[in-house]
């Protein structure tokens, strides 16, 4: 069953997502050479506290950290530590959340550690971010889950091929609705896969977090003996980008957007819908 949201519901989930992009502003920050990983969660607990909000993260099925921190061949799911440092060309997935009100907000972006980075690294992180914007402009009254799908994965199938390899599109993990839990029903993945259909009809009140993973290889992965990390197969870097989206009456809003997605979104030719908080 997919979770349809009251108009009040979704006002909460906007106050939540604030509360995430401003992790994301304070961990960007703070993601600098000669940083620990503990370092980026000990800023997120205290931007957290500041908004008087909970992680969905700590705890988690077991979850350590408040939030996620995937350094280079990390894919998700990285344990904040005091023992991985970031270094000059590094880059970095920082994946968090919060909950306001018992509704949740989640959202992830990818950062570049210092500077000198390879030209690919940083297409990566475009191609990956660009797909992701794609998938949240197809969140369309009439549309279905799979031409969201259908976005991410166009998209990134239309760029040139990296210098040294190629766009792996990550198989294992995917997005997913939000609302009164973190993860719930539907699964989004980030390409096509025909024997599942074409998925519900998208409808006001459905909420989605939509999440491209992308490295410069295999799209396949391996879990680490810590049953949370989540490395590919082959080494190469990857790139993981996320927000949180609802679909209203009036159009779509991207709750973890400080300007709810009105930017990027009328690059598409989207126009979001009010913002509840004004």
């Amino acid at each position: 069953m997919v979770e349809i949201k009251t108009p009040e519901q979704i006002a909460k989930m906007r106050e939540a997502g604030l509360v995430v992009a401003a992790i994301h502003e304070a961990t960007r920050e703070a993601a600098v050479p000669g940083a620990t990983t503990k370092d980026l969660d000990d800023v997120a607990r205290k931007v957290l506290a500041e908004h008087g909000a909970k992680s969905n993260f700590l705890g988690y099925g077991g979850f350590p950290a408040t939030i996620c921190t995937s350094k280079n061949e990390v894919v998700v799911h990285g344990i904040p530590s005091e023992d991985v440092v970031l270094e000059d060309g590094d880059i970095i997935s920082i994946d968090c959340g919060a909950i306001i009100d018992g509704w949740h907000g989640d959202a992830a972006y990818t950062a570049f550690v210092g500077s000198g980075h390879a030209p690919e690294l940083v297409e990566l992180s475009r191609v990956t971010e660009e797909s992701m914007w794609a998938g949240l402009a197809a969140m369309k009254l009439g549309n279905r889950l799979v031409d969201i799908s259908k976005a991410v994965e166009s998209y990134i199938r239309r760029q040139p091929r990296p210098a040294t390899g190629k766009y792996g599109i990550v198989e294992d993990y995917g997005g997913h609705g939000i609302g009164s839990q973190m993860h719930m029903d539907p699964h989004v993945l980030n390409y096509v896969e025909r024997r599942r259909g074409r998925g519900p009809k998208l409808v006001p009140g459905m909420c989605l977090a939509i999440e491209p993973m992308v490295s410069l290889g295999t799209p396949r992965t391996n879990v680490l003996e810590d049953d949370w990390t989540v490395v590919t197969t082959d080494g190469t870097w990857s790139s993981h980008w996320e927000h949180s989206i609802a679909l209203t009456e009036q159009g779509p809003l991207v709750l973890t957007a400080r300007d709810g997605g009105k930017a990027k979104l009328a690059e598409y030719g989207v126009t979001v819908a009010p913002d509840p908080l004004g």
